[in-house]
């Protein structure tokens, strides 16, 4: 019997620690499988899935930059039939719990999706709605509160798991748009997605991403979304997953303390394919330096000086 309680429960589901990976870092699981006990994750979330295949974007569509990358893939995924088929029979063969992450590029889009995936086992849906909203002339759902609201209420109604809404950092006031997503049933909220950035060869005198602009993620991003994750948590009576730029368990701590009940490791996997191990023993020994006997009592705990 361990002598310190990790696990969290997100909207009902139970997670042994929370610790999960960040969509799109991981795969669906399967690839980092060789290098990571999934059994040892609260949860894995996967890439992003939509209604039908999405080439993505043209190359070249990730670079580095100082403190993280900028990554323009565009959701490349093989669509929902295939995920069905080959990614959740996979990860089912693991003691994790199940988070699938949806994208569209409508709301048809992404309700069709989240209709398939109503009888499948998984236990949570997260729904990027960083992506563009073709029929609003591209804007994100995520930018705009009446859309993100909405959204949420016509996903609602048809799931049959919590429905974590992933925000978008792209915005004037996150809360806003927490409070519209609160507004719209959501069980829970993640964030944040990366912020948009760009970078330019000065040598040629060109863009290095073919999209011109892309997500940017990495520690550089990291105290942006302790702050965000905060005055989420201020706004809203809802569990949150932090996450942008965790790489060690003291970054992961702060967004704990900062209000998140879980969070999630995203670009860091790509540098160490271990990280999530790697912070999910810093936070059991956290606990112990402190004589924290359950994490629940490390949200939201940041005090004025």
């Amino acid at each position: 019997m361990s002598d310190i309680k990790t696990s969290v429960n997100l909207c009902g589901v139970e997670l042994k620690n929370p610790v999960m990976v960040a969509s799109g870092t991981f795969g669906s699981g399967e690839e980092y499988s060789e290098f990571v006990d999934l059994n040892r994750l609260g949860a894995v979330v996967t890439k992003g899935v939509a209604n039908i295949p999405w080439p993505g974007n043209p190359t070249p569509r990730v670079a580095e930059v100082y403190g993280g990358m900028l990554n323009a893939v565009g959701l490349q995924n093989p669509g929902i039939d295939v995920f069905c088929n080959r990614d959740i029979p996979f990860l089912k063969n693991y003691d994790t719990k199940i988070i699938v992450n949806v994208c569209g590029k409508s709301t048809k889009d992404y309700l069709e999706v989240v209709e398939r995936l109503a009888d499948e086992p998984i236990d949570m849906m997260e729904i990027n709605i960083s992506c563009p909203n073709v029929k609003e002339g591209g804007i994100a759902f995520g930018q705009d509160p009446k859309l993100v609201e909405q959204i949420t209420s016509d996903i609602k109604k048809i799931a049959k798991q919590p429905v974590i809404m992933k925000l978008s950092p792209n915005v004037t006031d996150i809360t806003e748009m927490a409070r519209a997503a609160e507004a719209g049933g959501a069980d829970c909220l993640s964030l944040i997605n990366t912020l948009t950035g760009m970078k330019i060869d000065i040598d040629r005198r060109t863009f290095v991403l073919a999209n011109k602009t892309g997500g940017m993620s990495g520690p550089a991003i990291h105290p942006i979304a302790v702050r965000m994750v905060y005055q989420t948590a201020q706004a809203v009576k809802l569990p949150l997953i932090g996450m942008g730029g965790i790489a060690s368990a003291n970054d992961a701590i702060e967004m704990i303390l900062a209000g998140a009940t879980a969070v999630s490791v995203g670009t860091a996997n790509f540098v160490d394919p271990c990280t999530t191990i790697k912070v999910v023993e810093g936070i059991e020994s956290y606990m112990r330096k402190y004589g924290v006997k359950d994490i629940k009592e490390l949200v939201g705990a940041v005090h004025e000086r």
